[in-house]
């Protein structure tokens, strides 16, 4: 999983998606806290490490340095990577780049890129307004999301 970079609460507790967010996304993925903490389930892999700050609309993007610093010498070193979930704008352009000019965009072509990788808006209660007006995105991504996921984790079909 590909996401941005940690808010100002996940980086004080160091522990990523231990929010609201989180309990969002879990819901979207069919799992609980329990798989989504497990390592041999799952990667957790942000474009930036660190909480960048606060700007005038919310969080600032990821430290510009971060990913071309590190991020191929970390995606390297995992094994048996079956699917890859682009959460939110800064991941979708480093990962996605010729996807879309927007998140909606990128994010209405996910079948463009099924069954390897899925790309998401970010889970954040920031988002509710977009989730309202892309009723699509709950109605046909997740089910099939979250059937991936059951399918990788538990073989369920």
């Amino acid at each position: 999983m590909v996401g941005q970079a940690p808010g100002r609460k996940v980086h004080e507790s160091g522990i990523p998606f231990a929010d609201a967010s989180g309990d969002r996304l879990r819901d979207w993925m069919g799992i609980g806290r329990e798989a989504f903490r497990d390592p041999t389930c799952l990667a957790i892999l942000p474009m930036g490490f660190c909480y960048p700050g606060t700007g005038s609309s919310g969080d600032l993007p990821p430290r510009p340095e971060c990913a071309p610093t590190w991020r191929r010498k970390v995606l390297d070193q995992l094994e048996d990577v079956q699917l890859t979930l682009v959460i939110g704008k800064y991941a979708q352009q480093f990962h996605l780049p010729d996807a879309g000019r927007s998140v909606t965009e990128t994010v209405k072509s996910w079948k463009d890129h099924w069954p390897l990788v899925v790309p998401m808006p970010h889970p954040s209660p920031r988002n509710n307004t977009w989730l309202k007006k892309n009723a699509w995105f709950e109605e046909d991504l997740v089910p099939e999301l979250r059937q991936k996921v059951a399918t990788i984790l538990w073989g369920s079909t």
